[in-house]
């Protein structure tokens, strides 16, 4: 076999991971809560479920959804799919209602492979797609009408797929309106693996080049949920491919993390600023008990990071934050090491030569430095578009380049600055909240006329979810309805997209044609406060 003689043959046709199980079997590959395995005990349970999928009918291209948690079963899937040409989309696992369903079918999933920790969803996605689904198989404990993964893999030839094709995954992403939607771009093989000439190369590469990685010596901690883009390129994708063993953390926790970088010598992990927050209010009495001298890299982004807060950090783990500025959807991202960041505060990297990103005003007028506009991606070659969803894709771009609706402005020297971000989209945390879902739910409840949700400072997470509410004539705003506004919300959306607050208001600004105008309503919250970072 061919691909097994060299690393970039291998990620030609998706085998990195048996390439470093020819070479190293007895290395760890996962650790978790719920399981572990070694780089040949994994690669040979990716090949059972790549034979088990092709069995069921699935061929080169099909989509496979997947609703796992962080376990090692979650690996599997997504190298089996790597290795048999399938295109993967891991499902936001923390999702309510049909919304689940909703992506198994918007991906044209063949086949899906659900947690019973998410029965729920699962079962109701089913019932929904059952006509168009060749296989469904449950992991962790039965779900009606599921097959049981692990009898299904027992059995069945564990040795390297003779044939194997690079594969695909397509992540969704909201829009600040409507349903999720997936991000999507044809099949081609991963960005280089090996130093070289990277003028050009997009944000996880470059990323994974400042990483050096050692396979010999280095663990990675996958802190965050596999489903999402940063943990799952940056703590999974990035390591395996290098021959690195990854652990991961079924629900983060401060404490909980020290204790397995202590335990694991982790070397390598992805945060966001809401852990940084929290990691420096443990005592120092909890923080000096844990040896993370093991540190080198740990890499943080999707949202920003207050300077004062990353100089703690640094103070904390020495200059080992790496930060990057990037989207799903691709472009040349920013990236900015530690020694670099020190001695410009709070930028989030310059872009890299040939990626011509660009600042621009409302009317796509490129802007010179220190002038705050929007930022815009150069397109790669390999554009991509929203899922079935035209419309939005050309919204997204302006020519060849396109926005994520974010603010910021480019010193003299070309590093990036964010100010802000769009007025709909809320990031508490580095995680996305789309305010519109937020006030559909609120709309339902009796005593409300109108709502805008908005995104109010918030020293921990970012930013906080706040509904502003017009009531119904005749009734009176107080503290009980605005707690049993709350909890209404509560009960039909996560509570991450609940509001934490509430005011209310006797009217709320308007365009002519009746649109609440949500950046007039964030402003006053805002009022006094420098949003530069």
């Amino acid at each position: 076999m061919e691909y097994l003689n060299s690393l970039e043959a291998a990620a030609q046709k998706g085998m990195t991971l048996a390439y470093h199980a020819n070479r190293a079997p007895d290395r760890l590959a996962v650790a978790s809560n719920m399981g572990e395995r070694s780089f040949y005990e994994l690669n040979a349970r990716v090949n059972q479920l790549a034979r088990v999928l092709r069995a069921a009918g699935l061929e080169p291209d099909d989509g496979v959804a997947m609703l796992l948690v962080n376990r090692p079963e979650f690996l599997e899937v997504f190298f089996a799919c790597q290795r048999a040409g399938f295109r993967v989309t891991p499902i936001n696992w923390h999702l309510t209602g049909d919304n689940a369903s909703y992506i198994v079918g918007n991906c044209e999933a063949k086949a899906f492979i659900a947690d019973i920790r998410c029965a729920e969803p699962a079962q109701l996605a089913l019932a929904e797609h059952q006509e168009t689904l060749k296989i469904a198989l449950a992991v962790g404990g039965p779900i009606a009408g599921f097959q049981d993964y692990d009898a299904l893999l027992e059995g069945v030839a564990a040795d390297n797929l003779s044939d194997p094709e690079i594969g695909a995954q397509m992540l969704y992403t909201s829009g600040t309106t409507g349903r999720p939607k997936g991000v999507y771009r044809p099949r081609t093989p991963p960005a280089a693996l090996t130093a070289g000439d990277h003028a050009n190369a997009d944000t996880v590469t470059r990323a994974a080049l400042a990483a050096a990685w050692n396979p010999e010596t280095d663990r990675a901690l996958c802190t965050g949920p596999a489903y999402h883009a940063a943990p799952l390129a940056f703590n999974i994708v990035a390591p395996i491919n290098q021959g690195v063993g990854t652990v991961l953390m079924d629900k983060w926790d401060p404490e909980e993390t020290l204790r397995l970088v202590a335990e694991y010598k982790i070397t390598h992990t992805h945060m966001v600023a809401t852990m940084f927050h929290r990691l420096l209010a443990l005592p120092e009495t909890s923080r000096s008990q844990y040896d993370v001298s093991s540190l080198r890299y740990v890499l943080h982004g999707a949202a920003p990071c207050p300077v004062h807060v990353k100089q703690h950090m640094m103070d904390y783990l020495g200059p080992v934050l790496f930060e990057y500025y990037a989207a799903t959807e691709g472009g040349g991202g920013f990236f900015v090491g530690p020694e670099e960041w020190l001695s410009k505060p709070g930028t989030v990297g310059r872009s890299p030569d040939g990626a011509d990103n660009k600042i621009l005003d409302d009317d796509g007028v490129e802007l010179p430095a220190m002038s705050i506009g929007t930022i815009y991606f150069k397109a790669p070659a390999n554009r991509f578009v929203y899922y079935k969803d035209s419309e939005k894709t050309e919204n997204s771009y302006r020519g060849e380049y396109f926005t994520l609706g974010d603010m910021g402005y480019f010193d003299e020297d070309h590093y990036l600055f964010l100010t802000g971000r769009s007025a709909e989209t809320i990031i508490a945390g580095g995680v996305n909240i789309y305010p519109q879902e937020t006030d559909d739910v609120l709309l339902k409840h009796p005593a409300v006329s109108d709502v805008c949700t908005v995104g109010v400072p918030n020293e921990e997470w970012g930013e906080s979810v706040k509904s502003v509410i017009q009531l119904k004539a005749g009734i009176d705003p107080t503290p009980a309805l605005a707690e049993d506004l709350i909890a209404f919300c509560r009960d039909h959306l996560p509570g991450f997209k609940s509001p934490k607050s509430i005011d209310f208001v006797d009217d709320l600004p308007r365009l002519p044609s009746g649109k609440i105008q949500r950046r007039l309503v964030r402003e006053p919250y805002w009022a006094g406060r420098s949003k530069q970072i």
